[in-house]
């Protein structure tokens, strides 16, 4: 899961890079030139929703999520593997949502043939495409922690699922 946590942060670095090079370039056609490129706000767009998309994988392999784990800590090994395994489940739940209602909007686009309202008129599956991609990945990246969770949990190994599920903290 790191090797997909590492590759999916430089596939979004690489995205940010070719995106700030492109804002860049059109702010110095327009400066310059008195020209645009067209379209630098809709790719930012589309760059952003995918990049959202991959950061949740990242922040879940990180254990990044935001969890209040002041007391956490204190508890007895048993209740924090209890609590991390629900906040495994929560984040498998969270993946599936993303599926359902994701997918509403790809089976919306490809009804309508929707396209972008800019100039370039990108049709919008594209974009969608890999939006949805990025929460597919997420939701298979949570099943695959759940069941790995579920395992040590109900064997009885609260250790190592503390040891591996356990908030980062400060």
């Amino acid at each position: 899961m790191d090797i997909l946590g590492k590759w999916v942060s430089r596939i979004f670095g690489v995205s940010m890079l070719f995106l700030s090079g492109f804002v860049a370039l059109e702010t110095v056609m327009r400066k310059l030139f008195n020209t645009s490129l067209q379209g630098a706000d809709e790719l930012a767009g589309y760059t952003l929703a995918f990049g959202a998309s991959l950061a949740f994988i990242v922040a879940m392999i990180d254990r990044a999520h935001i969890r209040i784990d002041v007391l956490h800590a204190r508890f007895p090994v048993w209740l924090q593997a209890a609590i991390d395994w629900l906040s495994v489940i929560s984040l498998g739940v969270l993946g599936l949502f993303f599926l359902y209602v994701g997918w509403f909007v790809i089976s919306d686009t490809l009804a309508y043939g929707s396209t972008a309202a800019t100039p370039w008129r990108t049709p919008l599956i594209w974009p969608q495409s890999a939006w949805y991609a990025g929460l597919a990945i997420f939701a298979l990246c949570s099943f695959v922690m759940v069941v790995r969770a579920s395992r040590l949990f109900f064997s009885g190994r609260h250790d190592q699922l503390a040891q591996e599920f356990n908030p980062v903290s400060a």
